[in-house]
């Protein structure tokens, strides 16, 4: 067993884990940065903290150079700051001072839309557009929407079913989602053909594909 002398037991001794160390609040700054904050929370004259304070300050911000056309930026430091120190460092701050509750606080939760759950394959955007097409004046501009919608609508049927579908359903779900304000069921004018819709899917399909692979070509010729 080699032969161990005292100044090697002594470093042994001092060895820090970290999983024996203070938890860091904001790591990206390091544990530097955390025990500059907790010296400056045991000055005992305010005026000294200050100036230590407004030096963390200046060490941080150089420590995030790419946050500095951020908008508030130094404001974000100032509340970096405070987080880091528990909220328990008293100085005077050039801008509001957080509190614990503050951050502490859970948002309200968002409430999920539903607004034709029957239908979902249609999804949430065409009953926004249906319900800005009620709230048109009849006219040339109304109807030509009202025929955008039901095309997009058979197209999203389509998209869904992977067949076909009658004209008189589309005219149907839009009647029903339109709480009964778009009518055409009556209407002697076709939506667009399920091949034609179908087709330009397609072909938007193999040109994406074809875009990949000469993105991918590009790549082997300047790696090679």
């Amino acid at each position: 067993m080699p032969n161990i002398n005292p100044t090697q037991n002594i470093l042994i001794d001092n060895l820090e884990y970290n999983t024996e160390r203070e938890h860091l609040i904001i790591p990206e700054y390091g544990r530097h940065m955390q025990k500059m904050i907790n010296y400056a929370k045991t000055i005992e004259t305010k005026e000294e903290r200050n100036k230590v304070a407004k030096a963390i300050i200046a060490v941080m911000g150089n420590m995030q150079p790419h946050l500095r056309d951020v908008p508030d930026f130094q404001h974000k430091l100032w509340d970096q700051l405070f987080i880091m120190a528990n909220f328990e460092l008293d100085v005077d701050s050039p801008y509001e001072k957080p509190t614990k509750e503050f951050f502490e606080a859970h948002p309200d939760p968002l409430k999920y839309p539903q607004n034709h759950p029957k239908y979902r394959f249609y999804g949430n955007n065409i009953k926004t557009m249906i319900d800005v097409a009620n709230t048109w004046e009849d006219g040339e501009l109304k109807e030509a929407l009202t025929y955008t919608i039901a095309n997009h609508m058979k197209k999203c049927f389509l998209n869904w079913n992977k067949d076909t579908v009658e004209d008189e359903v589309i005219y149907s779900h839009l009647y029903e989602l339109s709480g009964g304000k778009i009518n055409l069921k009556n209407s002697e004018e076709d939506l667009t053909d399920a091949t034609s819709l179908m087709r330009t899917k397609t072909k938007f399909s193999n040109n994406n594909k074809k875009g990949s692979h000469h993105k991918k070509s590009n790549r082997q010729r300047k790696r090679y």
